[in-house]
């Protein structure tokens, strides 16, 4: 029989879990970037920035177990809900709630970053509610993302040229990662193409960073591509193929598409980059990152 500490500590665990905690540092690092390639700002601000963000997240990852608890009944039995760690209907009520507060705290911040933050949380419950019907969904979770990185430019001085093209790159390359997430519970072939768009970072830096940052560009690069390469061997290995490893490992890998954007930047936050991909990894080892 289990004890009343032993149950706080699975619930305790169930809101990590549901929240799928480990993935926060590649938030923090998208808003970072993003803050940064719009030119900085308040410090008041971007500490918002970080909070409304961490918000809409975690809370559009607990409507995503919601809207997937009879799927997770048949194919995930270890999930939270499927589980009996925590009931179904309290994590439509904190879904909402923490999507709601976080829509709130850019009201804070502005009427644009608001605008921003209203849209990315009606793209993400889009995405929530289709994501098991069709994979074209996956095209929304790769709008998600590159909206974070609007939302982050809105919240800083400006929204740049090189933000949204930074954020469309990301964008893709969260598109093909999410493709690779599908096949971890829908049985299938893995096709290569939908994959490459994992390239669109590199091939963005490559090109957009002139004389005197090209180096750094290739180099940054360089480190992305030793990271990904490694990730899809377990992908494309005879059986058994361990996709949810090599998504873990690119979910990870994103703090790195985060540092190789600011490539023409100075390189103060280069140290920040370095400890969230750190935390990502780390966290990893404690809470599931899918």
């Amino acid at each position: 029989m289990r004890s009343s500490a032993d149950t706080t500590v699975w619930s305790v665990r169930a809101l990590l879990v549901l929240g799928r905690v480990s993935n926060l540092p590649t938030i923090f690092s998208n808003c970072l970037a993003a803050w940064v390639l719009g030119g900085g700002g308040s410090v008041g601000h971007f500490l918002l920035l970080n909070l409304g963000a961490a918000l809409l997240y975690t809370g559009g990852l607990y409507l995503n177990d919601a809207f997937d608890a009879d799927f997770d009944r048949q194919r995930r039995r270890e999930r939270p809900i499927p589980s009996g760690q925590i009931s179904l209907a309290l994590v439509w009520r904190l879904g909402w709630l923490w999507l709601g507060l976080g829509m709130a705290v850019f009201l804070w911040v502005g009427w644009g970053s608001f605008a921003v933050a209203v849209l990315l949380a009606l793209v993400t419950v889009l995405y929530n509610a289709i994501h098991k019907r069709t994979a074209l969904a996956v095209v929304l979770m790769g709008l998600c993302r590159f909206l974070l990185y609007l939302l982050g430019a809105a919240s800083a001085t400006e929204i740049s040229g090189l933000a949204i093209w930074s954020g469309l790159a990301l964008g893709l390359y969260v598109g093909g990662l999410s493709y690779l997430a599908r096949k971890e519970s829908i049985l299938g072939p893995v096709q290569v193409w939908p994959i490459l768009t994992l390239a669109a970072p590199v091939g963005l830096a490559l090109l957009v960073n002139g004389p005197g940052y090209r180096e750094r560009a290739f180099y940054l690069s360089l480190l992305l591509v030793i990271w990904i390469l490694p990730s899809l061997r377990y992908v494309f290995r005879k059986e058994p193929r361990q996709i949810g490893f090599a998504v873990s490992n690119l979910l990870a890998g994103i703090v790195l598409v985060d540092l190789l954007a600011t490539a023409g930047e100075p390189w103060g936050v280069v140290p920040a980059f370095v400890l969230l991909f750190i935390a990502a990894v780390g966290l990893q080892r404690f809470v599931p990152a899918t």
